[in-house]
Protein backbone atom coordinates (compact mmCIF):
# COMPACT_ATOMS: atom_id res chain seq x y z
CA UNK A 1 0.00 0.00 0.00
CA UNK A 2 1.27 3.25 -1.15
CA UNK A 3 1.10 5.74 1.84
CA UNK A 4 -1.05 8.90 0.73
CA UNK A 5 -0.06 12.36 1.91
CA UNK A 6 -3.59 14.12 1.46
CA UNK A 7 -2.35 17.61 2.02
CA UNK A 8 -0.43 17.23 -1.23
CA UNK A 9 -3.08 15.45 -3.06
CA UNK A 10 -5.16 18.10 -2.17
CA UNK A 11 -2.98 20.69 -3.11
CA UNK A 12 -1.80 18.91 -6.60
CA UNK A 13 -5.65 19.45 -7.16
CA UNK A 14 -6.17 23.03 -6.37
CA UNK A 15 -8.61 21.61 -3.54
CA UNK A 16 -9.05 23.05 0.31
CA UNK A 17 -8.12 20.54 2.37
CA UNK A 18 -11.07 19.83 5.23
CA UNK A 19 -11.34 17.35 7.31
CA UNK A 20 -13.60 14.99 5.82
CA UNK A 21 -11.59 15.27 2.78
CA UNK A 22 -8.46 14.67 4.31
CA UNK A 23 -10.55 11.62 6.31
CA UNK A 24 -12.36 10.43 2.84
CA UNK A 25 -9.12 10.04 0.60
CA UNK A 26 -6.55 8.47 3.76
CA UNK A 27 -9.24 6.07 4.11
CA UNK A 28 -10.11 4.92 0.62
CA UNK A 29 -6.12 4.95 -0.26
CA UNK A 30 -5.72 2.14 2.83
CA UNK A 31 -8.06 -0.20 1.45
CA UNK A 32 -7.34 -2.38 -1.53
CA UNK A 33 -10.77 -2.90 -2.01
CA UNK A 34 -13.79 -0.24 -3.18
CA UNK A 35 -15.56 0.24 0.26
CA UNK A 36 -19.24 1.59 1.21
CA UNK A 37 -20.26 4.73 2.32
CA UNK A 38 -21.12 2.67 6.51
CA UNK A 39 -17.86 1.43 6.01
CA UNK A 40 -16.73 4.96 5.68
CA UNK A 41 -18.76 6.53 7.96
CA UNK A 42 -17.79 4.07 10.45
CA UNK A 43 -14.23 4.98 10.05
CA UNK A 44 -15.04 8.41 10.14
CA UNK A 45 -17.03 8.83 13.02
CA UNK A 46 -17.85 11.57 14.96
CA UNK A 47 -16.69 13.39 12.06
CA UNK A 48 -19.35 11.89 9.62
CA UNK A 49 -22.05 14.17 8.95
CA UNK A 50 -23.98 12.79 5.35
CA UNK A 51 -24.48 15.83 3.62
CA UNK A 52 -20.54 17.04 3.77
CA UNK A 53 -19.98 13.43 2.97
CA UNK A 54 -21.56 13.30 -0.36
CA UNK A 55 -20.39 17.15 -1.07
CA UNK A 56 -16.74 16.30 -0.09
CA UNK A 57 -17.15 12.90 -2.23
CA UNK A 58 -18.75 14.25 -5.25
CA UNK A 59 -15.76 17.22 -5.41
CA UNK A 60 -13.24 14.23 -5.48
CA UNK A 61 -15.19 12.16 -8.01
CA UNK A 62 -15.19 15.77 -10.42
CA UNK A 63 -11.14 15.76 -10.14
CA UNK A 64 -10.61 12.09 -10.42
CA UNK A 65 -8.83 11.00 -7.23
CA UNK A 66 -11.78 9.34 -6.55
CA UNK A 67 -14.45 6.89 -8.09
CA UNK A 68 -17.72 5.25 -7.33
CA UNK A 69 -19.18 1.45 -8.49
CA UNK A 70 -22.76 0.66 -7.86
CA UNK A 71 -23.65 -3.03 -7.93
CA UNK A 72 -26.90 -4.58 -6.90
CA UNK A 73 -28.12 -1.12 -5.15
CA UNK A 74 -24.53 -0.79 -3.11
CA UNK A 75 -22.35 1.61 -3.32
CA UNK A 76 -18.76 1.84 -2.95
CA UNK A 77 -16.26 3.93 -3.25
CA UNK A 78 -12.42 4.02 -3.80
CA UNK A 79 -9.11 5.55 -4.28
CA UNK A 80 -7.53 6.25 -7.54
CA UNK A 81 -4.02 4.80 -7.04
CA UNK A 82 -1.63 6.52 -9.59
CA UNK A 83 2.07 7.20 -9.74
CA UNK A 84 2.17 9.73 -7.38
CA UNK A 85 -0.61 10.93 -8.23
CA UNK A 86 -0.23 13.26 -11.12
CA UNK A 87 -2.93 13.93 -13.06
CA UNK A 88 -5.97 12.40 -13.37
CA UNK A 89 -5.53 8.60 -12.23
CA UNK A 90 -6.30 5.95 -14.60
CA UNK A 91 -10.16 4.85 -14.43
CA UNK A 92 -10.25 2.46 -17.39
CA UNK A 93 -10.04 -0.59 -15.63
CA UNK A 94 -12.74 -3.73 -14.73
CA UNK A 95 -14.67 -3.98 -11.46
CA UNK A 96 -16.00 -7.12 -9.89
CA UNK A 97 -18.75 -7.85 -7.55
CA UNK A 98 -19.15 -11.21 -5.68
CA UNK A 99 -23.05 -12.24 -5.30
CA UNK A 100 -21.71 -13.92 -2.27
CA UNK A 101 -19.97 -11.89 -0.23
CA UNK A 102 -20.75 -8.62 -2.21
CA UNK A 103 -17.09 -7.50 -2.00
CA UNK A 104 -16.21 -4.73 -4.83
CA UNK A 105 -13.20 -5.42 -6.56
CA UNK A 106 -10.74 -3.35 -8.59
CA UNK A 107 -9.05 -5.39 -11.17
CA UNK A 108 -7.10 -3.11 -13.06
CA UNK A 109 -5.26 -5.70 -14.82
CA UNK A 110 -8.09 -5.69 -16.88
CA UNK A 111 -8.62 -2.49 -18.85
CA UNK A 112 -12.18 -1.49 -20.60
CA UNK A 113 -12.50 -2.65 -24.28
CA UNK A 114 -12.41 0.10 -27.06
CA UNK A 115 -15.95 0.39 -27.78
CA UNK A 116 -16.85 1.44 -31.33
CA UNK A 117 -20.31 3.77 -30.91
CA UNK A 118 -22.59 4.86 -33.86
CA UNK A 119 -21.53 7.98 -35.45
CA UNK A 120 -22.52 10.96 -33.35
CA UNK A 121 -22.13 9.36 -30.11
CA UNK A 122 -19.45 10.58 -27.66
CA UNK A 123 -18.55 8.46 -24.98
CA UNK A 124 -17.96 10.24 -21.86
CA UNK A 125 -17.60 7.85 -19.07
CA UNK A 126 -17.67 3.88 -19.19
CA UNK A 127 -18.02 1.78 -16.22
CA UNK A 128 -17.58 -2.64 -16.86
CA UNK A 129 -19.10 -4.49 -13.93
CA UNK A 130 -18.75 -8.19 -13.74
CA UNK A 131 -20.82 -10.28 -11.33
CA UNK A 132 -19.36 -13.50 -9.87
CA UNK A 133 -17.82 -14.61 -7.44
CA UNK A 134 -14.98 -14.11 -5.78
CA UNK A 135 -11.40 -16.37 -4.88
CA UNK A 136 -12.05 -16.27 -1.22
CA UNK A 137 -15.81 -17.52 -2.12
CA UNK A 138 -14.77 -19.91 -4.30
CA UNK A 139 -12.73 -21.92 -1.55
Amino acid sequence: MIKVNTTEVLKKYNLKKTAPRVAIISILANNDNPISENDIKEEMGDMYDRVTFYRSVQTLIEVGLIHRIVADNITMYAYNHSEENINIPELNHVHFFCKKCHSMICLEEVKVRDYKMPKDYIIEDCEVLIKGVCKNCKK
